[in-house]
């Protein structure tokens, strides 16, 4: 395993940091802290940044258009207009598949179409109590998948026809044959698992090559798989146990944003590791596809 030659991004510290996304247009990365209920957001060109407070769970956020941003939250999917700061909205799913007072939404991103998806958890991460779903870009929401114990990091080929999705609470990744055009997903298989993996799967990221980054919840590393084969070709040694989710970004879209978590660490665990909750970038020598934004 290799060191990963990062360097921390600001001093924002969060509880349960995840869901990096990166706006290639505005040079900023948008994530979330789920438990601390905020999204935070960094510019690179200014090297500043900021935070908003969302008043409930949040899941995932996503770049939509001029400074708008989508995300899912616990009470469902809404609209953040960063001039106000001020929230709108969007739908819930329907009871049936989405009980407020049991799930919330955890990790999600846009596909080429820009439709976004984003999936769900209890709060007590039970057996298959999740879902997976997505939001139109004509502000449907779509049931895809039920059954899920911890819906998490997703992710698509280079040429759109793969869908990789985690399931952390089986601690599996999912490859599909992704129909871009219908949002359609066929032929489900178990692409890695992680039975003899040090941690959980958690977020993911695809780059150019077409290959996996993962993070490793509780495994202290983030590593980079050949979903041809299977097979684990990297690893990057972290200094945080919760290495949580990951997005290219950066001009050159060479730079591996990572997130990161307290949430859950015990007293002599946090002094051991003074870093945890912190945004860790590190240069790469591949480059990441771009993040996609919401379509509608």
């Amino acid at each position: 395993m290799k060191n990963a030659d990062y360097h921390l991004v600001t001093n924002i510290i969060s509880d349960l940091g995840e869901g990096p996304s990166w706006d290639d247009e505005r040079h900023r990365l948008y994530w979330v802290d789920i438990t601390g209920q905020q999204i935070h957001i960094w510019d690179l060109k200014l090297n500043e940044s900021r935070s908003i407070q969302t008043g409930q769970w949040t899941g995932c956020v996503v770049p939509s258009h001029d400074d708008e941003l989508i995300c899912a939250l616990h009470k469902g999917f809404y609209k953040l207009d960063l001039n106000t700061e001020g929230f709108s909205e969007i739908g819930l799913p329907g009871e049936r598949d989405y009980d407020l007072s049991v799930n919330r939404f955890n990790d999600g991103k846009c596909d080429a179409y820009g439709r976004f998806w984003a999936g769900t958890t209890s709060f007590e991460e039970e057996y298959q109590k999740g879902c997976l779903f997505y939001l139109d870009t004509d502000q449907k929401i779509h049931l895809v998948r039920r059954k899920v114990t911890v819906s998490n990091g997703m992710g698509w080929s280079p040429d759109n026809q793969i869908m990789y999705y985690i399931d952390s609470g089986v601690r599996q990744v999912f490859a599909y044959d992704f129909d871009l055009e219908t949002a359609t997903l066929r032929n489900e298989r178990v692409l890695i698992d992680f039975a003899h993996e040090f941690g959980n799967p958690d977020g993911m990221a695809v780059d150019v090559e077409g290959m996996l980054w993962i993070a490793h919840w509780d495994g202290y590393e983030i590593s980079r798989w050949n979903p041809k084969t299977g097979l684990k070709i990297e690893k990057y040694a972290l200094p945080v146990a919760r290495v949580t989710s990951c997005a290219f970004g950066g001009d050159a879209l060479d730079e591996l944003y990572i997130t990161s978590a307290r949430y859950g660490l015990s007293t002599q665990q946090l002094a051991e590791q003074p870093l945890a909750g912190r945004l860790f970038v590190m240069k790469t020598s591949t480059r990441g596809i771009s993040t996609y934004r919401f379509g509608g």
